[in-house]
């Protein structure tokens, strides 16, 4: 099986690696752009960015399979909540989509956001790290590295495979 997956962000080819144990495959990265904004405000903008990502790493590449992940952040009435999402689109099909954990995040993380600011920087500021997005994400952070940025995006990955076998 020949899989493209729509990003060059280690964390998230780990993720479809880790996903992928067992599976005879091979995977390539290529950058696509998610077509959202920068930091997507909703699960509409963020599964709309999972299925540019999949529509358009399987339109460049000779792949069976594109897949997309895509991180943004969902307000609700209980706070700002991070929200991943995921599509896996095979060639003549519909993107089969899955969502994945979610946590609310501290108010100083969440006005910042909502006044217009990026995740990732944000995050790397708060953390005092660099590259939190491509290591163990905001997830890693406030749960104490108990989940980190792949484990989340490798759960979202299992549950597009699943769906793909169950629906072959």
């Amino acid at each position: 099986m020949f899989i493209s997956i729509g990003s060059k962000n280690p964390a998230k080819i780990a993720a479809v690696e880790q996903a992928l144990q067992g599976y005879s495959f091979e995977l390539i990265s290529v950058d696509t752009e998610s077509g959202v904004s920068a930091q997507p405000l909703s699960d509409e903008e963020t599964i709309k960015g999972a299925i540019n990502r999949a529509v358009s790493a399987l339109s460049v590449s000779r792949a069976d399979i594109g897949i997309g992940l895509e991180g943004g952040v969902q307000e609700t009435k209980h706070g700002l909540f991070l929200c991943n999402w995921g599509a896996l689109l095979a060639k003549d099909k519909e993107p089969i989509l899955a969502g994945g954990a979610r946590i609310a995040l501290p108010d100083e993380i969440a006005s910042r956001l909502l006044a217009g600011e990026e995740l990732g920087p944000v995050m790397d500021e708060f953390a005092q790290k660099q590259n939190v997005r491509k290591k163990e994400g905001a997830i890693g952070i406030f749960t104490n590295g108990k989940i980190d940025r792949i484990e989340m995006f490798s759960h979202v990955v299992k549950l597009l495979l699943g769906q793909y076998e169950f629906n072959k």
